[in-house]
């Protein structure tokens, strides 16, 4: 029968420095800490906008993110469209972050899609996108869908 009306709500992300995280995903996603514990052993963060939560932060972690591990794979935001992924782009470049191709890529040769990938301090593979936002740019991956091989 299928749970009606579902919908992705929060993810939970675990990191090794929370002040870092916190800082960087209030930088890049325009994201308001609306709830935390940033003492003792157990420190974490509740993200989002408008009251709305989106991401949690975990500091229970060591080492950079596994892309060889089964688990995660990337973390997508949707944007209206391709000024918004540039402001994230300029944003992502002042903060010196890793972007795993250089600008803003089609998600496939052909697609109208797209956006900037990129890694968090701890690793994690994140992307932002906009329904119309590649334009005529060349496809960085052939074969395959941009956002599924780094």
């Amino acid at each position: 029968m299928g749970t009606p009306a579902l919908q992705t709500g929060h993810v939970g992300l675990n990191v090794t420095d929370l002040s870092r995280s916190i800082a960087f995903y209030q930088r890049v996603f325009d994201l308001e800490v609306v709830g935390e514990q940033t003492g003792g052993d157990r420190r974490f963060a509740f993200l989002g906008r408008e009251g709305t939560l989106m991401v949690t932060l975990w500091q229970q972690s060591d080492g950079d993110f596994p892309a060889d591990r089964p688990g995660l794979h990337h973390l997508s935001f949707q944007v209206p469209d391709v000024e918004a992924v540039r402001r994230a782009e300029e944003v992502l470049r002042e903060l010196g972050a890793t972007l795993v191709y250089d600008g803003i890529v089609p998600h496939g040769e052909g697609a109208s899609s797209g956006g900037v990938f990129f890694t968090d301090p701890d690793g994690i593979r994140l992307e932002i996108y906009a329904p119309n936002a590649a334009g005529a740019a060349p496809a960085p991956t052939q074969g395959a869908p941009t956002c599924g091989f780094f």
